[in-house]
């Protein structure tokens, strides 16, 4: 299933492009999490210890790693596509788990000799349903260490009680500043590389487990939501750092 390298670069440039369209300043967010990160873990000895959940193709994996070149860090998703252009695109930038987070046993699956500095992810836990989202919370708290971090860069909607059509309105009207829109889409970027023929073992095996991952609907939950199950799952304190729209930088303190 290996793949050459310019066929990783190529799909991995087209990737970044497309998710330009879904998460407004998606650099800066890179830079506030990385920013969290190398704050938490100044001054310390050792390497730092990252897990990079839902890491994709590596695109937060390989920033990381560029501010923090000492730092070891282990990328988990589920996606053999995602993780195989990662593996070839970044090969120095993680170690690479392929794990569905919140699964049975899935943190036994990432080799870990000590706890956690940081586990950090962007737009991938809002995908989990509640339950999931909680024993996630539970299962990281417990891989960190005291004073380690978890931090989310996410969609997170607004409470109820919250402006969400206006907070949402300013997140496009600043996608279409930067002419975000311009870029293809998800299911375009997917359409054009399920015709590439390097790709065709890998496509297969994530055809074959879509039906087996297949979880609940997401939580779309709300910040406060958050929040709240991250104390309840054993964080100390937990807060946004970050936020344009409903695209936020959350994090929680072991």
């Amino acid at each position: 299933m290996g793949l050459s390298l310019e066929t990783a670069e190529r799909w991995v440039e087209r990737w970044e492009l497309q998710q330009q369209r879904y998460a407004v300043d998606r650099e800066e967010r890179f830079t506030v999490i990385a920013d969290v990160v190398e704050h938490v873990t100044a001054g310390r000895a050792g390497r730092p210890l990252v897990v990079d959940l839902g890491c994709g193709p590596g695109s937060l994996a390989a920033r990381l790693v560029r501010r923090l070149p000492d730092a070891e860090i282990v990328a988990v998703d589920r996606d053999p596509v995602l993780l195989e252009l990662g593996r070839t695109h970044h090969p120095d930038a993680a170690r690479y788990v392929d794990a569905e987070i919140g699964a049975p046993g899935w943190t036994g699956t990432l080799g870990l000799d000590r706890p956690l500095d940081a586990a950090v992810s962007t737009t991938a836990l809002h995908y989990l349903d509640r339950d999931t989202l909680l024993r996630t919370y539970r299962q990281l708290a417990a891989l960190l260490r005291p004073g380690g971090v978890l931090v989310n860069g996410d969609h997170l909607p607004q409470d109820a009680d919250g402006p969400d059509g206006i907070a949402t309105h300013v997140g496009r009207c600043r996608a279409d500043r930067q002419r975000a829109f311009a870029h293809e889409d998800w299911g375009s970027w997917w359409a054009a590389l399920s015709r590439d023929p390097e790709l065709t073992d890998l496509l297969a095996e994530r055809r074959r487990r879509e039906e087996p991952l297949d979880s609940g609907p997401p939580a779309d939950l709300p910040l406060s939501a958050h929040l709240e199950l991250l104390r309840q799952a054993g964080f100390g304190t937990a807060g946004p750092v970050w936020q344009y729209g409903d695209s936020c930088v959350v994090v929680a303190v072991r």
